[in-house]
């Protein structure tokens, strides 16, 4: 789904983890503490209360690491 605010923007799909292979994947990702994609954004703080208002979970609140800014 494109963003209302940039219909021409980036598009993003998630699809369930029902494919075995997809979930192996998954899973040896997320053992070696690997993301899976990762987004930049100006406005950490605000995207994050932004989605996360609109259901998204976050293991980790936007937290200042060395030079950057993450959220998990």
């Amino acid at each position: 789904m494109a963003s209302t605010e940039d219909p021409n923007g980036v598009e993003l799909q998630l699809a369930l983890n029902s494919n075995p292979a997809a979930k192996a994947y998954q899973q040896a990702i997320f053992q070696e503490s690997q993301p899976a994609i990762m987004f930049f954004t100006e406005d950490i703080k605000g995207d994050y209360e932004k989605v996360k208002g609109r259901g998204a979970e976050f293991t980790m609140p936007p937290t200042d690491v060395t030079g950057s800014t993450i959220a998990c």
